[in-house]
């Protein structure tokens, strides 16, 4: 039977979706099912890993079911996933020791605040492009090595296997016959070395992280397995080779076509992300983070990044917790009543200020607030608060020497005008919004499909089509007028 497609993976911090995209790279099913964390103690984020898997596998039967397809008809699988959260588990029977780990928790604390009175910051930083936080694996490793019982000594005995959820997703795909992740899910651990391109052996030792628990790291073409169909409950006969596993944040970055140095994309979604490429060297920028973008065809490229962590999320907030939107309301809309906030800001450091602030002590405030202000006062600055935080990120690229020309957007939030038209004033730059905004699935299916034959990496760009480009049209003395209001809030929550 002739493939017909390329099957994607794309499990973040809210939803497990699979996606098939055609041989002419357009996706033609898609299905999704939540992804839901636990809060076990206060700060404490955790995930089920067997749920985790659950809700994968249903997107992938009901894509399946939706377009008719047999496995006979998929060409390869890509799989990228949200980054940072990590577990371990038994290398015979699959069970895992403990709920994964999210990437927002924050039961890690003490173990960083250890490492930092022992010296480490540096080490993590010069070695890994991040930094010292409770954000990143290594310290939700050793809270697991440390904190439940037998751990530690059931992997210095070999019998666990740990990773990023790529890693456990990846073992449950392949029944059990791959341990691996690649270069850039491997890269956002803050146990990876940039410059070696492997474990760094030096940060294990210090961290306590036995090398043997953690899966070997790839390129991200790699051939990282088969996929049998009655391992994973879909129809067909024939297995599908796992020629591409990456990153969210890079996946979408490559989906952008983003493969030239100083290209750059911004993605608002629950957390906002801006990724640059920076080439074939990494390059460790003020309160950015660097990391792999991808190694294919041999080379690794390398980004820039800056994480928000609460951008959507800031306005889920308002609807569920704070009720200035109610059920139905349409957030541009909302936030269309007003011409401006009033000089309402909204500064969402829900768990603190990630990049480029690294404040993770800082909480949330709305400031600016007067007897005028209302509901869609503070909805709009809440929109806004998104291109405020992208601009902080984009301000340490420029004043680093890398010129932003223009400036890509996906995720769902960019499918606002309103957003990304305040985006571009507020930067001053163009913002290019493309047709297709999900562009994370896209840039793994497009990995898979090139491991299968199917397209090369000189196609891609032919496959980003052009909705709408957002000129800016603020004048710059407003522009700067309005970014000082910004900032003189942020202080108010940092103390800076």
């Amino acid at each position: 039977m002739t493939p017909k497609y390329v099957m994607a993976l794309d499990e973040g911090s809210t939803s497990a979706r699979t996606v098939l995209v055609n041989l002419d790279g357009e996706i033609v099913a898609e299905a999704r099912n939540p992804v839901v964390p636990t809060f076990p103690r206060p700060l404490w984020v955790e995930l089920d890993p067997f749920d985790l898997w659950a809700a994968q596998r249903r997107s992938m039967a009901a894509v399946m079911a939706e377009a008719g397809a047999v496995t006979d008809e998929i060409a390869a699988v890509g799989l990228t996933t949200h980054r940072e959260s990590c577990l371990v588990w038994d290398r015979r029977t699959g069970e895992p020791v403990h709920p994964a780990l999210m990437w927002m928790s924050k039961q890690t604390d003490p173990i960083v605040e250890r490492w930092r009175a022992q010296g480490l910051d540096e080490q993590f930083r010069a070695r890994t492009g991040l930094f010292n936080d409770s954000f990143f694996s290594a310290a939700k490793l050793a809270w697991l090595l440390e904190n439940v019982p037998g751990v530690r000594a059931r992997a210095e005995r070999g019998e666990l296997a740990a990773g990023t959820v790529d890693t456990w997703l990846l073992w449950k795909l392949t029944g059990g016959r791959s341990h691996l992740t690649d270069h850039s899910e491997a890269s956002r651990t803050a146990l990876f070395s940039l410059e070696a391109l492997d474990w760094d052996e030096a940060l294990l030792r210090a961290c306590g992280i036995p090398p043997g628990l953690l899966p070997p790291a790839v390129a991200s073409d790699a051939h990282f397995g088969e996929m049998r169909p009655e391992d994973v409950g879909l129809p067909g006969s024939a297995a599908v080779p796992v020629t591409a596993v990456m990153a969210d944040q890079q996946a979408g970055m490559f989906g952008q076509a983003c493969f030239e140095p100083g290209s750059a994309k911004n993605t608002f979604g629950t957390a906002s992300v801006l990724t640059a490429n920076t080439g074939d060297r990494p390059d460790v920028l003020d309160g950015l983070t660097a990391s792999v973008g991808w190694t294919v065809g041999g080379t690794t490229t390398y980004e820039a990044e800056g994480v928000v962590f609460h951008s959507g999320q800031t306005l889920q907030w308002m609807r569920e917790r704070l009720g200035v939107l109610r059920e139905g309301d349409d957030i541009v809309e909302v936030a269309s009543r007003v011409p401006d906030t009033g000089g309402v800001y909204v500064v969402p450091a829900f768990a603190g200020l990630c990049a480029p602030y690294w404040k993770r002590d800082a909480r949330a405030s709305i400031v600016g607030l007067t007897l005028e202000s209302g509901a869609e006062h503070v909805v709009r600055a809440g929109v806004e608060a998104m291109a405020y935080q992208t601009r902080d990120n984009v301000d340490v690229l420029v004043a680093s020497g890398i010129p932003l020309p223009e400036l890509k957007v996906d995720g769902g939030a960019a499918r606002s005008d309103l957003l990304c038209q305040f985006q571009a004033d507020i930067l001053g730059i163009p913002v290019c919004r493309p047709v297709e905004l999900e562009r994370t699935a896209l840039g793994v299916a497009q990995l898979a499909g090139m491991g299968a034959g199917i397209w090369r990496q000189a196609d891609l760009e032919g496959h980003w089509t052009l909705d709408r480009v957002f000129e800016p049209r603020m004048p710059e003395a407003r522009r700067e007028e309005l970014y000082a209001g910004w900032q003189a809030a942020v202080r108010t929550v940092t103390g800076g």
